[in-house]
């Protein structure tokens, strides 16, 4: 599997203090970057367990997690 195909688990944050969890692919991730900020209105993210669709002008924050596991206590 490319680095493309590979999901990535993001956290997508909503004024009100709502979080979406979700685990997307690169090319939807570079699609939802693209889109924050520059536009308004509704969007569908084509997630690994389905499609959501939310307010681009309600997202407070991203989050990527960078996949870098640690072992340790």
């Amino acid at each position: 599997m490319s680095p493309d195909e590979k999901p990535q688990k993001v956290s997508i944050g909503f004024s009100g203090g709502q979080t979406l969890v979700a685990r997307v692919r690169a090319t939807e991730l570079a699609r939802l970057h693209e889109l924050l900020g520059k536009s308004g209105g509704w969007h569908e993210l084509k997630a690994e367990d389905g499609t959501v669709s939310f307010d681009l002008t309600r997202v407070d924050y991203l989050l990527v997690d960078s996949e870098e596991h640690r072992v340790g206590f």
